[in-house]
């Protein structure tokens, strides 16, 4: 009877904790996919940057306990620091802008072979044992699917937006609306489909080439009756830069891509900046 009167307080204090955090932080949005390989984490880092250059204070959460790549996007090593029993998140690159992995606390081939509850009680922590402090926007990279973490951040983050990152091709799209289904059956209030690798233009003669096809994500958006954030082209710069740490949206902040980011950040802030005030 003790020890289940103990746990009970352990599951009230952390309960307080992110209750705690979360309202200290204005706008939450998550960033998924139904399928890999479509870009999410690329997408999710870029937009937190552009959040983060245009002057607000952003927390980055990598959510993907399984396959976190944030850190190596981002050009974090080393372990987060902690005080005072919280985690401190990391500045990386930009001084406004918050991170935190669990690729930083483990060593860096080692698999996650978590548990769903396991998966659910990190995720927990991150929000309730991360001293995010005060912020405009908290992003989190979800992992892949509709599994255990993509609900667990449903429910306990109560995000305001959910963006869905497809690619235009067909099979992508396929898993792209069913993650829009279930972001609606989780009551995230708004939904947005941004359409990643969209086209490719030729760095020699400019000629745009449509790798994968045009559209979808647009398509599809309307088909369910939620946003269309917007394209992002596919861009080899960014590729090899998220392989050196660094950003594409601070390393060209001219290039096409880094002007679609810049332009789907406007909007996010739009959405939810300038209604909520």
């Amino acid at each position: 009877m003790h020890s289940q009167q103990q746990r009970l307080k352990m599951v009230e204090e952390q309960e307080r904790r992110i209750k705690d955090n979360l309202a200290r932080i204005k706008h939450k949005l998550v960033v998924f996919s139904g399928k890999g390989g479509v870009g999410k984490t690329t997408v999710a880092v870029n937009l937190a940057y552009a959040l983060a250059r245009s002057g607000k204070e952003v927390g980055l959460l990598d959510a993907d306990l399984t396959g976190p790549n944030v850190p190596q996007m981002v050009g974090l090593q080393e372990p987060p620091a902690v005080a005072e029993e919280e985690m401190l998140p990391q500045a990386a690159s930009l001084p406004n802008l918050k991170v935190i992995s669990l690729a930083t606390m483990i060593p860096a081939d080692a698999p996650v072979i978590w548990r769903g509850p396991m998966r659910s009680k990190a995720l927990e922590q991150f929000l309730g044992d991360v001293a995010w402090g005060e912020l405009d926007f908290l992003v989190a990279d979800l992992p892949p699917g509709t599994g255990d973490e993509v609900m667990t951040i449903a429910q306990r983050m109560e995000p305001e937006l959910a963006i869905i990152v497809t690619t235009p091709q067909e099979v992508s799209l396929i898993d792209a609306r069913r993650a829009i289904n279930m972001a609606k059956r989780m009551g995230i209030p708004k939904i947005g489909v941004v359409e990643n690798m969209s086209s490719f233009r030729c760095p020699n003669c400019g000629h745009e080439l449509e790798l994968f096809g045009s559209g979808g994500g647009e398509r599809a958006a309307r088909e369910l009756a939620v946003m269309f954030l917007g394209k992002i082209p596919f861009n080899l710069e960014a590729r090899r830069g998220a392989d050196l740490g660094r950003p594409i949206v601070l390393e060209d902040q001219g290039a096409d891509i880094s002007e679609a980011f810049e332009q789907i950040a406007r909007e996010i802030v739009r959405l939810l900046d300038e209604e909520s005030s």
